[in-house]
């Protein structure tokens, strides 16, 4: 424990912002896995999901929680995998093919 006044007072108030950015990188953090569970489930709401995820990474960004340029990154990321995920067949149609083929 700091015996400073100046020291203590700091403390305090990065013990404060630590927990204010914990919600936003959180919440970030939790969006991004869902749009990725989302696009591994086949969901049809993906698109919504992955919006949402952008959202809330640009919400972090702009708080200064995480770097610009990590948000971006992150963000690139998703939409790539996103185009590829609309971009390809449903899975569960390649598996019925196959089990007619199979047959």
């Amino acid at each position: 424990m700091a015996n400073i006044k100046s020291q203590i007072k700091r403390n305090r108030q990065n013990d404060k912002k630590r927990l204010h950015n914990r919600t936003f990188r959180g919440a970030a953090r939790t969006a991004v896995t869902a749009a990725r569970n989302a696009m591994s489930e086949n969901e049809p709401e993906t698109k919504e999901t992955v919006l949402n995820a952008i959202s809330a990474l640009d919400k972090a960004a702009e708080k200064g929680v995480i770097h610009k340029n990590n948000a971006s990154r992150r963000k690139g990321r998703l939409m790539k995998r996103l185009a590829a995920f609309l971009a390809a067949p449903p899975v569960a149609e390649d598996a019925d093919k196959k089990k007619k083929a199979a047959k």
